[in-house]
């Protein structure tokens, strides 16, 4: 095989009549020289060819490599991700990404649950509870905490705090907002400050009460005193009009420092019986001046509850007080009192003709500062519930089907024993 294009070169065979030796020296010449002149050419650009393929074959190896670690790297960055997700729905605090637009882009769980919207992706700004949208118009970036009282897509309420996460100016085309549930930090703060305001209240309470107690048991003796003189026709009157008003000022006064400071009751046997007619008798004089009938339905004469009577009495006093200014008119009051719980408890009822309980105050008639009463402080039914519950009973009211209303207190039942206590 020849080595070079040179060495290729055969003349062909010429043609009859054809004289080689026709030719020129100088013109072989030539040619010799192009044909040279062309094996070098095609030499050259088989070592060209030669160098490009190798070229080609290491930019091939180089792109082949690149293409590995760029996989590697798009692999990483795929785990990244991954990992960052897992760490985004973990988080105990709610994150929403919000783009530039308003749309929101990204909802990790705790936000979804913090939003009260498990299972409906809010896709912009008006699918976002009312309190949130409005501060997320009004403030789309900075790094401000707000407490905000937010109702939930489900219409339940919470406590949350909300901030903008700061991030780098060149990245501040989206912004990422942290919500933290600090509904459970509020209730504790709310019930700091209420207790706060109960002990103050409760101080100047006690020393107004107890001041108020002593020229008040002055007024009662000498009241009492002058009811025992013998008074006839106006004059006594008169005073039965002052009793009735100082027995009220005595349910205030109590009601309030058992309100504020009610210990431990000091139980013992009491005949609910003559408990009850002890509230007939004291409350007939009052009940006469009101023009009302006051009744008694008593079968509880010899049952008795374990209780401390004053306290029990306390609660006669409150809820029989009540119906007399339900019925600024005159009406009808009866007291019964019956066994019940299969032979269990004692069941207490203070029925009135009066105008009842509006049906939407009968969930918070028992509350504290509650009241029907622009005048009334609102303590007396909640300190005869607080006083029930203490005796292990309970209380409740039902509105009458012919107008008015009825309390029932239920009392547990203890053997009767020497040396009971009447009221």
């Amino acid at each position: 095989m020849p080595n070079s294009w040179t060495e290729a070169v055969v003349i062909p065979p010429q043609p009859a009549g054809y004289n080689i030796g026709n030719i020129r020296p100088e013109d072989e010449q030539s040619l010799v020289h192009a044909f040279h002149s062309f094996a070098q050419a095609a030499s050259s650009l088989e070592r060209s060819y030669g160098q490009l393929q190798d070229e080609v074959g290491r930019l091939r190896a180089e792109l082949a490599t690149s293409h590995q670690e760029l996989a590697e790297s798009l692999e990483q960055n795929k785990s990244m991700r991954a990992h960052l997700d897992r760490i985004l729905e973990a988080l105990p605090c709610g994150v929403l990404v919000i783009a530039a637009d308003g749309s929101v882009t990204r909802v990790n769980p705790e936000a979804l649950r913090l939003l009260g919207a498990e299972g409906t992706i809010p896709t912009g700004l008006d699918a976002l509870p009312e309190a949130l949208r409005d501060w997320l118009r009004e403030n789309l970036s900075g790094d401000q905490e707000r407490e905000l009282a937010v109702t939930r897509l489900d219409h339940s309420k919470l406590y949350l705090a909300a901030r903008h996460a700061l991030l780098p100016a060149e990245e501040r085309q989206a912004s990422v907002v942290i919500l933290s549930d600090i509904t459970e930090r509020k209730r504790l703060e709310q019930a700091q400050d209420k207790l706060r305001r109960e002990k103050a209240l409760a101080d100047m309470s006690s020393m107004l009460a107890h001041e108020i107690r002593n020229p008040l048991g002055s007024l009662e003796l000498f009241a009492g005193l002058l009811a025992e003189s013998g008074l006839g026709g106006e004059g006594r009157e008169w005073v039965e009009h002052i009793q009735a008003g100082l027995r009220t000022l005595a349910a205030t006064v109590n009601n309030v420092l058992h309100f504020h400071s009610l210990p431990d009751p000091e139980r013992a046997p009491l005949d609910a019986g003559r408990l009850l007619a002890w509230a007939r008798d004291f409350f007939r004089p009052l009940a006469q001046q009101s023009g009302i009938t006051l009744s008694l339905q008593n079968r509880l004469t010899g049952v008795f509850v374990e209780g401390d009577r004053h306290r029990v009495e306390q609660v006669l006093l409150n809820l029989i007080l009540n119906a007399v200014r339900a019925m600024p008119g005159g009406g009808w009051i009866e007291l019964g009192g019956t066994i019940a719980g299969g032979g269990s408890a004692v069941c207490i009822t203070i029925s009135d003709t009066g105008p009842g309980i509006p049906q939407e105050h009968l969930a918070r008639i028992f509350e504290a500062g509650f009241s029907t009463r622009p005048s009334s402080p609102g303590l007396g039914l909640a300190v005869c519930r607080k006083i029930v519950e203490q005796h292990r009973g309970n209380i409740h009211v039902v509105n009458r089907s012919g107008g008015g209303a009825t309390f029932t207190v239920t009392l547990p039942l203890t053997p009767a024993t020497e040396g009971a206590v009447f009221a």
